[in-house]
């Protein structure tokens, strides 16, 4: 049974990492929606427990740390050039962006044994692990990327840019500023891709988990 869990667990880690290359969009400064890439990560911690699924978790963060430097992504924070930071500031982007938004899908079986409807322990363990990331990547965004709220509720660039989106813009700019504005952002550049993530993976993890269960 142990040997078939590891193996399980490696193969679902796997499958977790491939799916996140599998981007359905991206947003200009960073945020992908995937093909439910954090579902066979959420069936580890629904099938073996959350110590098992936290573990398989972390493991996945540190694959998606890996993918993030090969990409550029990472790197560029800390190479010589425009995106450069200091030291700190960029190791604790690599933590909250990446060790702690991917660590935080372990408790994505959370609800197991709660209600009667396994479907609905499935859903809500999926929005509730989804919820933990984007408060993760909000957290990363209002420290680290604030100074770019203006511009993204003014510039045809950033959001104001999307037609239906000036009027919201515009009463941003009205009632918000400073550190309340730098929220706002962060709130809602990373609800961009995280609000399309979840609705995703909501909708499929039955479907992966019946299957999974099937082939297991």
């Amino acid at each position: 049974m142990k040997t078939r869990k590891l193996v399980t667990s490696a193969v679902l880690i796997a499958l977790a990492t491939i799916l996140s290359l599998v981007k359905l969009f991206e947003l200009p400064f960073g945020g992908t929606v995937t093909v439910a890439s954090m579902v066979p990560i959420i069936y580890i911690s629904y099938e073996y427990g959350l110590k098992w699924g936290l573990f398989s978790a972390f493991v996945n963060s540190i694959l998606q740390l890996i993918c993030g430097i090969g990409t550029g992504i990472v790197s560029r924070m800390f190479l010589p050039g425009d995106e450069q930071m200091l030291l700190w500031q960029a190791l604790s982007i690599c933590f909250l962006d990446y060790i702690l938004a991917y660590f935080v899908i372990g408790f994505g079986g959370i609800f197991k044994g709660k209600f009667k409807s396994q479907t609905g322990e499935i859903v809500l363990g999926t929005v509730f692990a989804c919820a933990l990331r984007w408060v993760a990547h909000l957290i990363s965004g209002y420290i680290f990327y604030g100074a770019w709220a203006e511009w993204f509720f003014t510039d045809v660039t950033g959001l104001y840019g999307v037609g239906f989106m000036k009027g919201f813009c515009d009463w941003v700019m009205a009632h918000f500023s400073g550190q309340g504005l730098a929220f706002l952002y962060s709130a809602v550049y990373n609800a961009g891709y995280m609000i399309p993530e979840t609705i995703i993976s909501a909708i499929l993890a039955p479907v992966i988990f019946r299957f999974l269960h099937k082939t297991k």
